[in-house]
């Protein structure tokens, strides 16, 4: 009985270190592992998160003036300020209302035209190239240095009247001033500027019907 005793004592022995460094091995990877923290309150998850909020993307901020800065981003530094010119003619303060330099007209027309068709880009960009080219010819100046009588010699040539939309003039630059104009005019009108005008002084939104009469002299009775 006591041999048998022996042998069963004996054969423990060995499995004792392996169950000493088992121990020990559980024991590491316990402290390992992070503990769940409970939620910290209604509708939190842990570590007092609210439910989904470590899956909403955060985005950077920007200011509204920095947005609106007023610096030319598509056109060239000549082409935008034939464009601020050619504005300033075809718009100007009226009845009122402030005039297409007041709106912004122009940054907003280089933003559009710069997420426009190859087209467009390329009729807005010859187009006030030709303006400058016809100007230098003339004036020996660019078209945004000229004073109101020689701009309006350089434009008034190709202000033509176009009974349709799709009646477009064939020549390129008498395109651009047609379609530059109404665009101008409409940038304007939907203008926060021109609202806030309107709105002060008590007149409709519009100007009363200003947007069905354009300003230049061709319409004119």
């Amino acid at each position: 009985m006591k041999r048998r005793r022996f042998f069963k004592t004996l054969a423990a022995l060995p499995a004792a270190p392996a169950l000493i460094a088992q121990a020990q091995s559980s024991a590491a990877q316990t402290a390992q592992t992070p503990t769940a923290q409970p939620p910290a309150g209604p509708g939190r998850g842990a570590a007092g998160a609210r439910f989904g909020e470590s899956n909403v993307p955060t985005f950077e901020e920007t200011s509204p003036e920095l947005v609106a800065a007023g610096e030319p981003r598509f056109f060239t530094a000549a082409q935008f300020s034939a464009l601020r010119r050619l504005s300033a003619l075809l718009m100007p303060p009226l009845s009122g209302n402030p005039g297409a330099l007041d709106c912004g007209a122009p940054e907003f027309l280089d933003f559009l035209i710069g997420a426009s068709l190859p087209d467009r880009q390329k009729l807005y960009r010859g187009g006030l190239d030709a303006l400058n080219a016809k100007s230098k010819k003339s004036f020996n100046k660019s078209f945004a240095d000229l004073n109101d009588s020689d701009a309006d010699a350089v434009v008034r040539p190709l202000l033509v009247p176009v009974a349709w939309v799709q009646d477009s003039p064939k020549d390129p630059t008498i395109q651009f001033v047609v379609e530059a104009h109404r665009d101008i005019r409409t940038a304007t009108q939907n203008s926060r500027e021109w609202a806030a005008a309107g709105a002060a002084s008590g007149r409709r939104r519009g100007g009363g019907g200003t947007y069905l009469n354009p300003i230049d002299p061709i319409y004119r009775s």
